[in-house]
């Protein structure tokens, strides 16, 4: 129970931050280009009264996964660090194909299906990304050099390159 409030807490803490830095998003009123700062405005919010949710109503006594969830648990937050990591420098469509796949696998381990989650995933967010909410500076794909990728790489790891 107190776990949960906890948990709540930290969630309402995170998205009242989210919302601070979505407030800083500079966008041109009269040309109506409102949605870069809409969305995630509106994602903060419904993380907010979900993180109150959770803190006024908390589960009665919560079962603490066992050690093997939390690896998988891991290795999923380790998969969308990177994945964060390498959108930058090579574009949206094969980082998310990949991050997709792998936690797809992790949900169902077949890997012809996860493949296909991956990709079908990747190509459909970037088509409602790009064309439906008009999201223009989402780039498909880029094929950096060397310095850059490592550049990039260099994020995950501490104290190398900086």
């Amino acid at each position: 129970m107190a776990s949960d409030r906890i948990f709540g807490l930290v969630c309402l803490m995170t998205a009242v931050a989210y919302i601070a830095a979505a407030t800083q998003i500079q966008t041109n009123f009269f040309s109506g280009e409102l949605l870069p700062k809409l969305f995630p405005l509106m994602i903060g919010t419904i993380a907010a009264l979900c993180s109150l949710s959770i803190m006024f109503k908390p589960d009665p006594d919560p079962d603490w996964p066992i050690g093997r969830t939390w690896i998988a648990m891991g290795l999923a937050v380790l998969v969308l660090c990177v994945y964060a990591v390498l959108i930058t420098p090579l574009g949206f469509i094969g980082p998310t194909a990949i991050a997709a796949g792998i936690l797809s696998y992790q949900i169902s381990p077949r890997v012809k299906p996860a493949i296909l989650a991956g990709v079908g995933l990747s190509l459909g967010l970037f088509v409602l990304f790009r064309f439906a909410l008009g999201l223009g500076n989402i780039i498909a794909y880029k094929i950096p050099t060397p310095a850059k990728l490592w550049d990039a790489i260099t994020i995950l790891i501490p104290f190398v390159g900086h």
